[in-house]
C-alpha cells in the first residue's frame, strides 16, 4: 500500500500536459508517454479530509441525476454508499436518479443535449465527448466548486486534463481505469503457464495449448463494440506504439497505417484460430463477462472497474490474476503502455441549479471516487484517504500496472468527436463480424475521418 501516493504522483506525470483547449483541438488532452516516476515511500493513508463548508443553500432542492450504474455494475455499491453519505450533508436535496446502460446512454445522452433537456447532474465520459457539449454551450463551469479541493490537494489538478477546456473545468473526476487482461489462473496452470503471457510468443503458445484442450481462450461481447475496442485498441497499440496511436486518435493523424492493417489482420487471425467464444458476436457485455466468472474461457480483457466484481469470492471461484496485453511490435512498443486514463466524469448542466448542483457533484464525485477505490471499481482520481486495508490485491496489482507505465492512449470512442468515434465503432463492428479485413477498415476510415 505504500505505492498509493507514488500511482498519484505518477499519474500527475503523466496527465500534466493534459489540459486541452477548445480554442485548439480537444483532443489534444494527455501526452501519449512519459516516463515512470521512481516509487516513494510515502504513507497509503491519511486522515480523512476536513468536514467542507456548508451547503450553498438551505432551500429544499430537487436535483436530477442520470448514470450508467446499473444493477450488477461494478460502480453501483460506490454510488450508493455516496449518495447515502450525502443525504446527511445535504438534507434539503432530493436526488431523482436514471439509471441507463452503457450504450443506450450515450445515444440518450447525446439527444438530450440536441433537446436542450439535460438533467442537473450527469455522468459523462471526458475527452471529446465531453467537450462537444461544452462546446455546444450546455455544460456549466466547475471552476468554483473545485477551486478549494485543488488549492488543497484533495484533487490533483492532471486529474482534469481530460474535463478542463479552453482553460476552464467542466467536469468532476470520479475513478481511472485502464484496459486490464484479466486471467483464470486455473485455466492457464493446466496448460503450464503460471502467469499471464507477458509476449506474443507466449500468448500464441498459451492460445494454441488451450484451444487444443477444447478451452476457449477469449470471450467478447460483440452486441457492444466499445467491448470490441477493448481487445483491438491494445492491439492496435502494442503494434504501433502510444504516441502513433494518440496522434490518430487525438492530433488527426491518417489512419493510413500499415501497422494497423497488421492489428487488424493479428485480431482476426485470433478470431479463425478459435482463441475466440464463436458465440462471442451475440453477446452481451453481462454474459461475455459471466462466461468468465463462470470458468468458461481462460481470458477477459476490458476496463479494470472489473476488479472489485472479480475480486468477491461469490462471484469468482478461481484463482485470478490482471496484466497488460503483451506487445506485438518490440521496435514500436513497450509493456507499460495502456488504453485508459481519467475518463469517468459527473458535469451539470446549465440552468437555475446549476450552482447547487455544481457543489453536490463535486462532493458526490469524491465520494463515488473514494468508495470506488475501496471496492474495486477504479483506482482514485482524487488523493486516496482514510483506512485503504480494504483494497483488494487485484486493483492493488492494477495500480503496480498503472505506476510503471509509460504511456497512456485514452478510449478511442472517448478521444474523438462523436462523429468520429461512431464512424470508428462502426468499422471495428464490422472488422469483429469478420465482414472487412485491415486494408478495408483503413481505406473506410481515411475516406470517412481522414
Amino acid at each position: 500500500m505504500k505505492r498509493i501516493l507514488a500511482l498519484l504522483l505518477a499519474l500527475t506525470m503523466v496527465f500534466s500536459l493534459a489540459a486541452c483547449s477548445k480554442d485548439e483541438k480537444k483532443d489534444d488532452t494527455k501526452p501519449a508517454t512519459t516516463d515512470a516516476p521512481a516509487t516513494t515511500d510515502a504513507p497509503a493513508t491519511t486522515d480523512a479530509p476536513a468536514t467542507t463548508d456548508a451547503p450553498a443553500t438551505s432551500d429544499a432542492v430537487t436535483l436530477n441525476l442520470w448514470d450508467i450504474a446499473v444493477e450488477g455494475d461494478g460502480n453501483r455499491p460506490a454510488y450508493d454508499a455516496a449518495m447515502k453519505d450525502l443525504k446527511e450533508k445535504f438534507p434539503n436535496i432530493t436526488i431523482v436518479e436514471t439509471v441507463t446502460e452503457n450504450e443506450a446512454y450515450k445515444t440518450k445522452i447525446k439527444a438530450a443535449v440536441g433537446a436542450n433537456d439535460l438533467p442537473d447532474i450527469f455522468f459523462t465520459w471526458a475527452g471529446a465527448f465531453l467537450g462537444d457539449f461544452v462546446d455546444a454551450g450546455k455544460v456549466y463551469c466547475l471552476d468554483d466548486a473545485l477551486k478549494k479541493y485543488v488549492d488543497n490537494g484533495e484533487l490533483p489538478e492532471a486529474m482534469l486534463g481530460n474535463s478542463t477546456y479552453g482553460g476552464k473545468h467542466y467536469g468532476v473526476p470520479t475513478t481511472m481505469n485502464v484496459v486490464g487482461l484479466f486471467a483464470n489462473m486455473d485455466i492457464l496452470a493446466s496448460v503450464g503457464y503460471d502467469h499471464i503471457p507477458a509476449t506474443k510468443e507466449e500468448l500464441v503458445d498459451c492460445c494454441d495449448k488451450l484451444v487444443a484442450k477444447g478451452i476457449t481462450p477469449f470471450v467478447c461481447a460483440g452486441k457492444e463494440t466499445w467491448c470490441v475496442t477493448e481487445y483491438l485498441e491494445p492491439i492496435i497499440e502494442k503494434t504501433i506504439g502510444a504516441t502513433e496511436l494518440n496522434d490518430i486518435f487525438r492530433n488527426g493523424k491518417t489512419w493510413n497505417n500499415e501497422g494497423i492493417k497488421a492489428s487488424v489482420a493479428t485480431l482476426q487471425e485470433y478470431i479463425d484460430k478459435g482463441y475466440f467464444d464463436p458465440n462471442g458476436i451475440a453477446l452481451t457485455n453481462d454474459e461475455a463477462k459471466a462466461k468468465f466468472m463462470q470458468g468458461q474461457c481462460a481470458f477477459y480483457q476490458n476496463g479494470t472497474w472489473n476488479c472489485g466484481d472479480f475480486s468477491n469470492p461469490e462471484n469468482v471461484k478461481f484463482n485470478i490474476s490482471v496484466g497488460e496485453f503483451p506487445v506485438m511490435d518490440s521496435s514500436k512498443s513497450s509493456l507499460g503502455q495502456l488504453i485508459g486514463g481519467p475518463s469517468d466524469t459527473l458535469a451539470v448542466s446549465e440552468g437555475p441549479n446549476a450552482a447547487v448542483a455544481a457543489e453536490y457533484a463535486v462532493e458526490l464525485g469524491r465520494l463515488i471516487c473514494h468508495y470506488g477505490y475501496l471496492k474495486g471499481s477504479g483506482l482514485p482520481a482524487w488523493t486516496p484517504w482514510g483506512d485503504l486495508s480494504e483494497v483488494s490485491p487485484l486493483m492493488q496489482t492494477v495500480a503496480g500496472i498503472c505506476n510503471k507505465a509509460n504511456g497512456y492512449v485514452l478510449f478511442g470512442d472517448n478521444a474523438m468527436s462523436a462523429e468520429k468515434a461512431n464512424i470508428y465503432l462502426d468499422y471495428v463492428a464490422l472488422v469483429y463480424g469478420k465482414e472487412t479485413d485491415g486494408e478495408g477498415f483503413v481505406n473506410g476510415l481515411v475516406k470517412e475521418i481522414g
